[in-house]
């Protein structure tokens, strides 16, 4: 684990998190609550100031952070000193229930609003991928794509019964259900065919993938060489920095995705054309591979179909499309695990497997992974915040319930009984924390020190 994974891991679990706590930091001030703490990181006090009756500080874990609010000491066992008298008028535990409601409901609504945020910003910034049509582009030989009686040509009009499916929504579900057959329809000839794939699964990462084995038809866009590694057979064949590949032997590069395939499926020495500074020249790599039979190259810019510019609709929509994607993911996969068709060490993640993913983001996309592993993080916090589990916000909410529910009737919840609830809902919290945690040792950590064989992409991921 190197110095990028780490800020990459700070800056997206810290920023997710101070997120959800300044939801309930900006409700409780407007409605007048007593706010005496708001801390990024847990522990000691390293730095902060205090305006008015607050108290802004910098604490010592900075893997995540939490606010104090006046009359609740639902945070009192990791705060420093004693408590001062606070008005009654400013007092969280005093405010009718609603108030209560507003101010718990307030982090995961912060978290759900930056997930939609992040890609509606993009979508205006930068616009979004002209999605290509869902038309085969290559099928690969022998893969899973072939023995299922896919051609390139076909259009995919159904892909686990899911009408118009996109290149991501496919992939995703190669991954989730990559030990099943999944049932797809294709446009051939003017006729709809039915047919069945069961995904090719490989390693990434310490992560098992399903891989569909063919590839989109995203156009013709320029393969340009990003990086050549030192002493590697792209850097011994010649090629250079800022070279653009236009041919493959006899095949024409069509975009970085086909190249990519194109080298791993044809291992030994490789001719190719490549145009630079207004030249074109023909090159011949050596039979030696790299592991994973690469050549040593990247692209730059990575593969990516063109960006069309879009109106503040479209980019809401396109944001509110890219949350449910995420939500339905989510769902399919557990849904996977309670039907045991999915182990549930596959479908859950704890602190390292967040940091690997960081790192990766961070690592191949730059700011755009950043801010994309952000926002599915968030939404992710968001909603697994809202779960009716003791000391989370869903769990205060869900107690919110059960007191007006209770009030109605005349009965009140006993103080005894309330601290019952809590102490089982930490210890379920810490178990799960736990098992997250050995979970990511076993199955993640040890690949950081060995050596890991990465399969070559052959399809946008």
């Amino acid at each position: 684990m190197n110095l990028l994974a780490l800020l990459a891991f700070v800056f997206i679990l810290g920023s997710a998190v101070v997120l959800h706590e300044f939801g309930h930091f900006i409700v409780a001030k407007l409605l007048g609550i007593r706010v005496e703490t708001f801390s990024v990181g847990f522990g000691k006090r390293l730095w902060g100031r205090r305006w008015g009756t607050t108290d802004y500080r910098l604490s010592l874990i900075p893997l995540g952070g939490y606010v104090k609010l006046g009359g609740d000491d639902s945070n009192a066992g990791i705060e420093e000193g004693g408590a001062e008298e606070i008005p009654a008028g400013e007092r969280f535990d005093l405010r009718p229930r609603w108030q209560k409601f507003l101010v718990g409901v307030a982090g995961p609504v912060m978290n759900i609003l930056t997930a939609l945020a992040i890609p509606f910003i993009g979508a205006m910034a930068v616009g979004v991928p002209a999605a290509p049509s869902p038309v085969v582009s290559q099928v690969e030989q022998g893969g899973a794509a072939e023995v299922a009686g896919l051609r390139p040509g076909d259009r995919i009009v159904s892909f686990d019964n899911e009408d118009n499916p996109t290149w991501r929504w496919m992939n995703v579900v190669a991954t989730v259900k990559r030990t099943q057959q999944i049932p797809f329809v294709v446009e051939r000839e003017g006729q709809r065919v039915p047919l069945s794939i069961r995904p090719t699964v490989f390693q990434e990462g310490g992560h098992e993938m399903g891989d569909l084995d063919f590839l989109p038809d995203l156009g013709v866009l320029p393969v340009i060489v990003g990086k050549v590694v030192e002493d590697s057979p792209a850097a011994k064949a010649g090629l250079r920095t800022g070279d653009r590949i236009v041919a493959l032997g006899a095949e024409p590069a069509r975009n970085s995705a086909q190249v990519r395939q194109f080298i791993s499926k044809n291992p030994g020495e490789l001719r190719l054309t490549v145009e630079r500074e207004g030249q074109r020249l023909e090159l011949t790599t050596p039979a030696e591979r790299l592991e994973g039979n690469l050549l040593g190259i990247s692209f730059q810019p990575p593969p990516q179909a063109p960006l069309e510019r879009v109106g503040p609709g479209e980019a809401l929509s396109v944001a509110v499309n890219t949350n449910v994607e995420i939500l339905r993911l989510t769902g399919m996969a557990l849904g996977q695990v309670f039907t045991g068709r999915l182990a549930v060490g596959e479908a859950v993640g704890g602190p390292i497997a967040i940091a690997q993913a960081s790192y990766e983001a961070a690592n191949n996309y730059g700011w755009s992974g950043v801010f994309d592993m952000l926002g599915f993080l968030s939404l992710n916090l968001g909603i697994f915040n809202l779960l009716p589990i003791p000391v989370l916000d869903g769990g205060m909410i869900f107690m919110l319930f059960l007191e007006g529910t209770l009030a109605m009737v005349g009965m009140k919840l006993s103080m005894r009984m309330r601290e019952r609830i809590q102490q089982v809902g930490f210890v379920f919290l810490l178990l799960l924390m736990g098992f997250v945690i050995i979970n990511d040792v076993t199955k993640i950590a040890p690949g950081w020190f060995r050596s890991k064989e990465k399969p070559a992409a052959t399809q946008p991921k």
